[in-house]
């Protein structure tokens, strides 16, 4: 059966990259949730997915004096002063509040709602004995040479977050063999399709599971890849037709914005 992959937790219904998104893709039957590690200017770890703070949260209200909003300027004392739910309310980027699908009980909670610490997402997943993708995202420029991998692992060691509730994934496949080096245990699935018009570069079929973009993939390429003897997720599917036409070809996984949507399909 297809695994259900919450991108950015359910995030068409709540404040992408939260513990508030992640709980909702739990509850709607996601199998894994899919999230983005960031970090702060004094390198604390946290979910975020834009360089720019500007798209999800308040930013620009909290600190309209500062000129540039990237995460990696901001401590974490003062990224947790940031709003996305309440951003996430009056923005309501997926349409789905003024379609009602959202309950006044969920909107209330969501103004309490913070940009969550890694450490409070792995713990989420633990108590969940659930399952989460964290996925090591090209850093700005003033971070390019931070470790993150290595504080990553370090973190889950720390936390002695089993192994099996894990997978790492990247653009930056090299991350990836660090990964491999410090923890074999621990799941690794290499991101192809960075670009949205570049032909998806499978390299040498290294690594056992591909995460591909789901609009430069066809037919051939995921029949190729299975011949290989490889596992095959797509980002970002959202449309009904897509989800069962992608379904009906074999692959492995679907990242998606509508884990609820979803599996509606695929647990019938």
């Amino acid at each position: 059966m297809v695994k259900i992959i919450a991108h950015r937790g359910a995030r068409s219904i709540a404040p992408e990259n939260t513990i508030a998104a992640a709980n909702q893709a739990f509850k709607a039957g996601a199998d894994i949730w899919e999230t983005d590690i960031a970090t702060t200017s004094d390198e604390q770890l946290i979910l975020f997915h834009d360089d720019s703070l500007k798209r999800t949260t308040n930013v620009a209200e909290v600190f309209p004096e500062r000129k540039h909003q990237v995460f990696t300027q901001f401590t974490l004392a003062e990224i947790l002063l940031l709003d996305p739910g309440a951003h996430f309310i009056e923005h309501d980027p997926f349409g789905e509040i003024n379609k009602g699908s959202i309950s006044k009980e969920m909107l209330a909670a969501f103004k309490a709602e913070k940009v969550p610490t890694l450490e409070e997402a792995l713990i989420f997943t633990r108590e969940k004995h659930w399952k989460v993708n964290l996925e090591l995202k090209k850093l700005p420029e003033n971070f390019k040479d931070f470790p993150i991998a290595q504080r990553v692992i370090e973190l889950i060691r720390r936390l002695k977050i089993d192994s099996d509730q894990l997978i790492i994934s990247s653009f930056n496949h090299s991350w990836l063999r660090q990964v491999e080096a410090m923890e074999s245990s621990i799941e690794i699935q290499a991101l192809i399709g960075y670009s949205e018009s570049e032909p998806l570069d499978w390299g040498d079929f290294s690594f056992p599971t591909y995460n591909a973009r789901g609009t430069l993939i066809d037919e051939g390429q995921i029949a190729r890849a299975k011949n290989n003897k490889k596992m095959i997720n797509l980002f970002t599917v959202n449309e009904k037709d897509e989800m069962v036409r992608f379904i009906n070809t074999g692959v492995n996984g679907l990242i998606t914005d509508y884990p609820q949507r979803l599996a509606s399909i695929v647990k019938k």
